[in-house]
């Protein structure tokens, strides 16, 4: 079986099968781009997007499918639950270039769910066929969905809805391995996902998501539930090389060797720039001090860096704290200068399923390494 195999969503062939899932605050182009340059990534989807500030032209809605030629295969995902409006945001879409529109069912967050959107469009199975069916009438490319298991553990409708949503004209059902109930706690439920593929009985592909950390991760994921592909959000905000090295391990077996600092300091840089050139100075510098910290996690010591980057204002400024932290965390250093001391260095990264520890930034505290979760970034949690 060949577990790293190209991904045919409808009329649309990705390269590979590892895509990188919305996730809100954080999925915007200046990290699309950042990711592709990296590598490995066969499809990246946007943050979600309102249906209703789409068809309104909403200039904040407008900004969250920005996106250029190098952002290529790009899919726009839509939450709403009023068929007009989630259909003529579809036809928008679709003209300003995106290869895929994906539907959000899986937001589990009250805000979005007492209007009908999110994780409620999985208690009314009826209905929100018809509404994706109406979406697939109207646009010509392909339309997918994103879902979790069922509303809590007693409604666990993810297979009944994959199915009828398949049968509506669905080109893919993504699923995440968790309840409504559960958020992000507890673990990834394997079976769960498997029982989707199997309801959905090959008319589709089903792309499984959650907990997916690492290139281990990502293979136990897809030999365990038979799933076509793999979408990763947080894990790769967390290790922005995670598709390139998962691709080479899916290939070959060899886990490829972590990003060295040197290596990581650059994308960082590169980030930076994007967030600038894409946002203007002043904002994309604001909105840069909740990306570095997170970079900043496979670093080694990092509180210093930490410090201040979180106070960035100019791009200037960032060459400043980039410069004085390499000279800080130089005593931590080996005799050679480049590698860490090894009571300093994160530890290795490990499979989430089994809550092996995914090391951390253990800045001047080895212990920090024991951490076993990637948490919820901060930022705009009302959207997740």
């Amino acid at each position: 079986m060949n577990l790293g195999a190209d991904l045919q969503i409808g009329s649309v062939r990705l390269d590979g099968n590892l895509i990188l899932a919305p996730l809100a605050g954080y999925t915007n182009l200046p990290f699309r781009l950042v990711i592709r340059e990296v590598g490995g990534v066969g499809l990246c989807v946007t943050d979600l997007v309102n249906a209703r500030s789409l068809v309104e032209r909403n200039p904040k809605a407008l900004q969250l499918i920005a996106s250029r030629p190098e952002d290529r295969p790009l899919s726009v995902q839509l939450f709403g639950s009023v068929p007009e409006e989630m259909v003529e945001a579809a036809k928008f879409v679709e003209q300003q270039g995106a290869a895929l529109i994906d539907i959000n069912m899986g937001c589990p967050v009250r805000k979005v769910c007492k209007v009908g959107g999110g994780s409620a469009m999985m208690t009314e199975t009826a209905r929100t066929a018809a509404l994706v069916a109406g979406m697939v009438n109207a646009v010509r490319v392909p339309v997918t969905c994103k879902m979790r298991l069922g509303w809590d553990d007693d409604n666990l409708t993810a297979p009944e809805l994959a199915r009828a949503l398949a049968e509506a004209g669905a080109a893919a059902i993504m699923v995440h391995g968790r309840t409504r109930a559960q958020g992000f706690d507890g673990t990834v439920n394997l079976p769960g996902i498997r029982a989707v593929v199997e309801a959905v009985g090959g008319l589709v592909p089903v792309i499984g998501n959650g907990d997916v950390t690492t290139p281990q991760a990502a293979k136990t994921m897809l030999a365990e539930t038979g799933c076509a592909g793999i979408a990763v959000g947080r894990g790769a905000f967390y290790d922005p090389w995670f598709f390139a090295r998962t691709r080479a391990y899916l290939a070959t077996g060899t886990l490829p060797p972590e990003a060295t600092f040197a290596e990581r300091v650059r994308v960082l840089t590169r980030h930076l720039d994007y967030m600038v050139e894409v946002f203007g100075e002043a904002h994309g510098c604001r909105l840069f001090r909740k990306v570095a910290p997170w970079y900043a996690r496979r670093f080694g010591p990092c509180s210093f860096f930490n410090k201040r980057v979180v106070r960035l204002n100019n791009r200037a400024e960032f060459d400043t704290i980039l410069a004085e932290y390499v000279a800080w965390r130089a005593p931590f250093l080996e005799a050679d200068g480049v590698t860490l001391q090894p009571k300093y260095a994160p530890a290795p990264l490990g499979e989430n399923f089994s809550r092996a520890p995914l090391g951390s930034d253990v800045g001047e505290n080895p212990a920090a390494a024991n951490r076993t979760a990637i948490p919820v970034p901060s930022g705009p949690q009302e959207w997740w």
